[in-house]
């Protein structure tokens, strides 16, 4: 049956995924990972190829040792008296460690292994005791490296004896020595890898650091410009970006808090001038609400364009701020519900946590109704607060655009006249803390507005 369209497409994506679940997810590991992969490899090919060319050289010592030990032998057996070779025999296996037996014509001798310093081993005992030499390393089942030679020199068969050497003298191994200068290099070469991937990787952590950090409206301590050429080039451009921005964010919040300002004289004098001037009591009434409004609005554009960054960071009992909260915006015709569980003490910016939760109690009473609750409790280590209503909500879509300064989104809020800039500048809050603003819906209709912040800890990124 052929497969389905989706499902083959799923079955190819799935290698790459599951792979990618073992990478290592920092460049500092994969660099290290990638140069200690080198680094071992580079050792294991110098081992084999310094075990590869040593191999002849100590082929062809092994074979003059074991000639010489064979042609003295023969020169003494060849010296001594026959009632003297009993002791000699015995003096060969005891100190020497070398057995010497007659060659019999029904012994059984085992090929050598297919070995390359074997069979470079064979040739050179040959070439040093004549092409009839046999070399084996077990006859009649026991083990050792065994030489033939004839005692005359003239070939005669009856006349052929085995010198046993150790079987030690054959084995080709790396000796210790080798292999410890070998590990001292392959840990020597791990270290500097670690040396050379975090002097890479660290400069790049303080630039995403401080990038983090220039995303949630702080401003980060200028990066140094040191080490190779790009790593001085990326940090000079980011710490001019920083600046650049800075001064575009201190202009725009001079020209907002100027037109503001200019704004609130004549703002005062048609106040002044419509209750003094104007005789009908209605629209006294209504000139003067337009004029509170304008005033709401230069208000929160002078919240917006002051910002937050220059209220330096206390330590306060969040509990107790938002009841200071609530006590001030219950009065008649707004009454808020409150479940406020018990909350440590944190390190927070107390005007700015005051100024985000009336924006989102006045933003509630303005789109929701006059059912406004708030909630607040400790949730996984971070305080939860929640101001809820009952109006009528905003899409999942549109939550994300609604934080944006100067967006206000008519159909799902009713159209109530506004700014656009509470909600932005709750989220700028939230981010300043080091937490997140959320827009979610609430069951059997309505929106939660939730502020989470972290507690217990400094929420401004170190340089």
């Amino acid at each position: 049956m052929k497969p389905m369209k989706g499902e083959e497409g799923r079955g190819k994506g799935e290698k790459p995924v599951l792979l990618a679940r073992f990478l290592p997810r920092t460049l500092l590991v994969r660099t290290f990972l990638l140069i200690a992969a080198l680094s071992v490899l580079s050792t294991a090919a110098w081992m084999g190829v310094f075990r590869l060319y040593a191999a002849e050289p100590r082929a062809r010592d092994t074979a003059q040792m074991a000639a010489s030990v064979v042609n003295l032998v023969r020169a003494a057996l060849l010296a001594s008296a026959p009632e003297k070779r009993l002791d000699f025999y015995h003096d060969l296996r005891t100190l020497e460690g070398i057995r010497l037996l007659p060659l019999e014509r029904e012994d059984q001798i085992a090929p050598l292994p297919e070995d390359r310093f074997l069979k470079f081993l064979e040739t050179e005992v040959k070439k040093r005791l004549g092409p009839r030499t046999r070399v084996a390393l077990s006859v009649n089942g026991i083990p050792g490296f065994w030489i033939s030679f004839a005692l005359d020199g003239q070939g005669d068969a009856d006349d052929d004896y085995w010198v046993i050497l150790p079987r030690t003298r054959t084995q080709y191994e790396l000796t210790w020595q080798w292999l410890t200068w070998g590990a001292l290099a392959l840990g020597l070469s791990l270290l500097f890898a670690w040396f050379i991937a975090s002097r890479l990787s660290r400069p790049l952590a303080r630039l995403a650091h401080a990038a983090t950090a220039v995303g949630r409206g702080q401003k980060p301590a200028p990066l140094n410009e040191e080490g190779a050429d790009e790593l001085k080039q990326l940090a000079g451009a980011f710490n001019r970006m920083t600046a650049d921005l800075e001064s575009n964010e201190r202009e725009r919040a001079e020209v907002l808090a100027g037109i503001s300002h200019d704004l609130r004289t004549p703002l005062t004098r048609l106040r002044l001038e419509a209750e003094l001037s104007v005789a009908e009591e209605p629209s006294r009434q209504a000139i003067i609400a337009d004029l509170e409004q304008m005033e709401a609005v230069i208000a929160q554009f002078l919240d917006y364009a002051r910002g937050e960054e220059g209220e330096p960071e206390a330590t306060a009992d969040p509990g107790a701020l938002l009841e200071e909260i609530l006590a001030r915006q219950n009065r008649p015709g707004r009454q808020i519900s409150a479940q406020i569980a018990p909350l440590p003490a944190c390190s927070l910016r107390p005007k700015a946590l005051l100024r985000a939760m009336d924006n989102l109690i006045d933003n509630a009473f303005k789109y929701g109704g006059k059912e406004v609750a708030c909630h607040a409790s400790l949730e996984n280590g971070a305080i939860q607060i929640d101001v809820l209503d009952r109006g009528p909500g905003i899409a999942p879509e549109d939550t994300e655009r609604a934080k944006r300064p100067f967006i206000r989104l008519n159909a799902a809020r009713g159209g109530t006249p506004g700014t656009g800039l509470g909600l932005a500048i709750v989220e700028r809050i939230a981010q300043l803390h080091g937490g997140r603003f959320e827009l979610l819906p609430r069951q059997g209709g309505g929106l939660i507005a939730r502020l989470i912040l972290p507690c217990g800890q400094k929420h401004r990124e170190q340089p």
